[in-house]
């Protein structure tokens, strides 16, 4: 008897395999949500050490940061379908690991700029490989709301960050900074000898003919979650090679267009308001919203995001839980442009960061089930790429708008989220308990 990768896992299910497994990388995908969102935080302290402003500060090492994760995305994802998922991980986790450590004793400031490069593709390569080989370990069924709860780390990692920079105010630490890289650098290291216990995914074991190993992992799969192992009458079946197969060949093409422009405009929405919102609040404000106070009732408020984003995967589907989140992100947005009162604009503030992460926690779960095996780090990893550009964009281009207006330039994110929840409308299928081959 033949059976898929899928079916062996449907049978053993989602247990304690799943949990080490959802444990291990979620505390690594925490650690890099810390180093995404240090941009922001970290802008205001890194301007007061070096003699910049804060603008200036945000745009540099966010620009870098985001260039090196355009790039960690874009090569990694190819590497990890060639060669495999887990070693791309170990050396990924790794290099996040000592660069973002290293950037807490950056002697200067040109120093800290190539170093927030480097944690930059490290964080750049782990987050799309990462969604791959977690999505490969999961039976079709329990899928989505597995990898929309790995996303919900993001939100544990946001709010650490927040709180550091609380104590970091509220204590008077001279360059905040600094703590606030060395604790997103202490999960990372963690994350090293923890990645050690993961084993390859049988799915790209099985499409490279090493069916052996891949029988291995499955057995441990199972027996790990209280199974008995597989039969020896039990064959894992090889999925066919698709002629032709690539990101823009046959019906790849549209779906990859789809994911490339969803992701640019989530991103560059998402990067545009946090890299800029955490400066702003911990100066001048909106009225009383300001401080970090008001920024760790930010990241709180990501949570019931995921939560609801991870309930509406399995019961209305991905691709209609992505465009509610999207319409409600876009809502979230036009509300704080059209807000007079403090009160409002806290409330709309609120509502964004909830809709976003849950924007974010339904197109982490929808993306790697667009792609099959041999392509799903390379799509992963292109989709990644096309965030980080967004998130160069974020620092960079937007300056000018933000300086000039703030709510000018998050009228231009409700713009983009609209456009987005357009092109959601390109991708024709849902993914909902559907096979990954």
């Amino acid at each position: 008897m033949k059976l898929t990768v899928d079916e062996i896992l449907e049978q053993a299910g989602a247990g304690r395999f799943q949990r080490r497994l959802l444990a291990i990388f979620g505390l690594v995908w925490a650690a890099d949500a810390m180093q995404v969102v240090a941009v922001g935080f970290a802008a205001a302290s890194i301007a007061a050490e070096f003699g910049l402003s804060t603008a200036q500060a945000a745009q540099q090492t966010g620009t870098l940061f985001f260039l090196g994760m355009f790039l960690g995305a874009a090569l990694f994802g190819r590497i990890a379908d060639r060669i495999g998922r887990r070693n791309v991980l170990l050396l990924t986790v790794a290099c996040d690991a000592v660069f973002g450590l290293a950037s807490a004793f950056a002697p200067s400031y040109e120093a800290l700029l190539v170093l927030r490069f480097l944690t930059g593709m490290a964080v750049g390569g782990t987050l799309p490989v990462d969604y791959a080989m977690m999505a490969e370990f999961l039976p079709p069924k329990n899928r989505g709301k597995w990898l929309v709860w790995l996303e919900g780390f993001w939100a544990v990692g946001t709010l650490i960050v927040a709180l550091t920079a609380w104590y970091a105010a509220a204590t008077g630490i001279a360059a905040p900074f600094r703590l606030i890289y060395l604790v997103a650098a202490l999960p990372a290291m963690i994350g090293i000898f923890m990645r050690f216990w993961v084993p390859e995914s049988p799915m790209f074991l099985i499409r490279k003919g090493r069916k052996e190993e891949a029988r291995a992992v499955l057995n441990r799969v199972r027996v790990t979650n209280g199974a008995s192992v597989l039969p020896q009458g039990v064959t894992i079946s090889t999925p066919a090679p698709v002629k032709g197969e690539g990101l823009f060949k046959g019906g790849m093409a549209r779906t990859t267009i789809a994911v490339m422009a969803l992701w640019f405009l989530v991103s560059v929405s998402y990067y545009g308001v946090f890299v800029w919102l955490p400066a702003r609040l911990a100066t001048e404000g909106f009225g009383f919203v300001r401080g970090y106070g008001f920024l760790v009732l930010l990241a709180i408020a990501q949570l019931p995001g995921y939560a609801l984003a991870a309930w509406g995967v399995e019961r209305l589907g991905r691709k209609i839980t992505l465009q509610l989140f999207l319409l409600i992100s876009a809502a979230g947005c036009m509300a704080f442009v059209l807000a007079g009162t403090p009160i409002m604009v806290a409330v709309s503030l609120l509502v964004m960061s909830f809709a976003l992460l849950g924007t974010w926690g339904a197109l982490y779960a929808f993306t790697p089930e667009l792609y099959p095996t041999t392509l799903r780090g390379t799509g992963m990893g292109t989709a990644g790429a096309m965030a980080r550009l967004g998130g160069i964009m974020a620092p960079s281009l937007m300056r000018s708008v933000v300086e000039r207006d703030f709510a000018l330039a998050i009228a231009l994110f409700a713009g983009f989220l609209l456009l987005a929840a357009l092109v959601t409308l390109m991708i024709g299928r849902e993914t909902r308990d559907a096979s990954i081959l």
